[in-house]
């Protein structure tokens, strides 16, 4: 068994409050939990206006299956909320 674990920096650039912000991260994480049924939450600066830092995790016993669904969160972010996406990082671990 595999999982992958991924944390992402969201900037959200245009929030004016806190509840601005969480609309666009619910958004986020019902969209990747949709598409996807990856566990997705907001892991850190919950109490920042414009920033977000995402947890997400999904498990697999297919290695190639854990890249390809990384790459396709990626996207799915980018492409429906352009620009945000600061920086990721990923790993995966053997259990």
């Amino acid at each position: 068994m595999k999982i992958l674990v991924m944390k992402i920096l969201i900037s959200i650039p245009y929030s004016r409050s806190l509840k601005e912000k969480r609309s666009v991260v619910k958004r986020i994480k019902d969209r990747v939990w949709m598409k996807f049924r990856a566990s997705i939450s907001e892991v850190d600066e919950q109490d920042s206006l414009r920033r977000a830092i995402l947890g997400v995790s999904y498990v697999s016993n297919d290695r190639a299956l854990l890249d390809s669904i990384e790459n396709k969160i990626i996207d799915l972010i980018e492409h429906s909320f352009p620009g945000m996406i600061e920086d990721h990082h990923h790993i995966v671990e053997d259990y």
